[in-house]
């Protein structure tokens, strides 16, 4: 581990002499903490490496749960447990696949979270292009009864995030349109080379009803070059899940008590689940580890913010964003004393800013909590809504909400995917990401002007007047807006 002085001199070079000249000034002594020699790093690969993949509903995501509270006490911080409910359980037992025909081979495939099971279902397999409806036009009626495979453009990180959201709409839309021509099912091509597979949830979520898979892109890409040749293909598929049930999970509250303020509350969160295939270090144990030493370094220094500062670790966010939806509803209550929410999600790439969710007010705000750090900048907001992490129902809620920008960095390349593991990190990086969160968690905390809570007119007019529609049913979270059961509807 690299000691203080080579963290606190290379922030120095970084241009960190903007910070105030007062060496004990509260945002000095934290920011100056969290460069230094801390637990982060082996936080992190305890999570990721003795733990691993932790879905909520499984074995690992309750010692994950576990883990977390632990920490929190070792470090003196009070941390409580909330459970709350999920809807659906749904997890892969196994997963298979083979093909026959004019070839036969058998590709690498996994299910598509919340696919239905498959039994040894045989049907003819159809190349269904990238699945757009000229697509589905040209095969016709041979879709019917018939397994469709999708073809999907590579992702890499120099496509980065709007890839990734691509996906899911190109998913929402192929999806429906295989259900509507009574497919059997749908493969979809994997983005990633070299054999690597990934998890995308079923776009409809749990009221999904066909199986659906992931396939290797070399297979994939072998089966259409073959049936792009004339040749005819079968494909086979066993899929055992345990599914259909609801159950209940657990967030991870901790809490920085306030002095002159104390019932506001400044919320920043992480979300502690992950997928199975990888450890979840870039998705999302680098910025669990993260919050969780925040709190520890806070209180080693016995700082004492004047709003009640409470870190998050949510439960549910990689099914539908349940976990932090729920905590908007146990604590109702509080929602108007809440100044901000924060979301930290997108691996260990550098901080560039913050997305502000359509309240330009924000932006100021952000801008003159960054100043203490400067140096690690330069820093830009981007004053969008977005839908995809747990910013999501806070923002529908009318709380001013915060995602952390990130540079792509590898996170695209292993999104949801097997090679998301440990050493993928940047462990320099995430220490200064680390400080960048301090200075505007601090800076929330302790100043004196807030944003006031939106009526629920007010978050009508920003979902009418942005895409924020869209996104909600590529993400799957559109009906709980309409039907009035998630959000803002005073």
């Amino acid at each position: 581990m690299r000691t203080i002085r080579f963290f606190w001199v290379s922030a120095l070079a970084c241009g960190l002499t903007a910070l105030p000249a007062a060496a004990e000034d509260d945002v000095e002594r934290l920011v100056a903490a969290m460069l230094g020699d801390t637990p982060i790093i082996d936080d992190l690969r305890e999570l990721t490496d003795d733990i691993g993949g932790r879905p909520t509903g499984s074995d690992a995501n309750r010692k994950a749960v576990a883990w977390a509270v632990e920490k929190l006490r070792q470090a003196e911080v009070s941390v409580t447990t909330e459970d709350f409910e999920m809807p659906f359980q749904w997890q892969e037992k196994l997963a298979f696949a083979s093909i026959s025909g004019d070839v036969s081979f058998d590709p690498h495939v996994v299910a598509k979270p919340f696919s239905t099971a498959a039994d040894a279902r045989v049907a003819r397999l159809v190349d269904g292009g990238s699945g757009s409806a000229d697509d589905f036009k040209r095969v016709g009626d041979a879709v019917k009864g018939a397994w469709v495979l999708i073809e999907t453009p590579e992702l890499n990180d120099d496509i980065g995030l709007a890839g990734l959201f691509g996906l899911y709409g190109n998913a929402r839309q192929f999806e429906a349109r295989a259900n509507a021509a009574e497919a059997l099912g749908v493969v979809q091509m994997s983005p990633y080379p070299k054999n690597l597979v990934y998890r995308q949830f079923a776009s409809t979520n749990y009221e999904n009803d066909m199986p659906l898979l992931v396939m290797d892109r070399e297979h994939a890409l072998r089966a259409l070059r073959l049936m792009r040749s004339g040749r005819s293909l079968s494909l086979g598929a066993t899929i055992s899940i345990d599914a259909g049930y609801s159950y209940s999970a657990t967030n991870v509250i901790a809490e920085i008590p306030g002095t002159s303020r104390a019932d506001e509350i400044v919320l920043f969160g992480a979300h502690l689940d992950s997928f199975d295939l990888g450890t979840g270090a870039l998705d999302n144990g680098v910025n669990v580890a993260m919050l969780i030493n925040l709190a520890r370094q806070i209180t080693r220094l016995g700082l004492k913010p004047e709003r009640t500062i409470r870190f998050a670790l949510w439960n549910g966010e990689e099914q539908a964003l349940v976990g932090s939806w729920k905590y908007t509803e146990q604590h109702e209550d509080e929602l108007d004393d809440h100044v901000v929410a924060a979301s930290f999600d997108i691996g260990s790439g550098r901080t560039t800013g913050f997305f502000t969710g359509g309240r330009p007010a924000l932006v100021p705000l952000v801008d003159k909590y960054l100043e203490p750090v400067a140096g690690l900048g330069p820093f830009q907001q981007i004053d969008v809504p977005l839908v995809g992490t747990d910013n999501f129902d806070f923002m529908i809620e009318g709380v001013p909400n915060l995602i952390a920008i990130q540079s792509d960095a590898n996170y695209a390349s292993n999104y949801h995917a097997e090679s998301d593991t440990f050493e993928k990190v940047d462990q320099y990086q995430v220490r200064l990401n680390s400080a960048i969160a301090a200075a505007v968690v601090w800076g929330f905390a302790n100043d004196s002007d807030r944003l006031p809570r939106q009526t629920h007119d007010e978050v009508e007019d920003l979902v009418d007047s942005t895409n924020l529609e869209q996104q909600m049913k590529d993400f799957s979270v559109w009906d709980g807006w309409a039907d009035g059961t998630r959000g803002q509807h005073d």
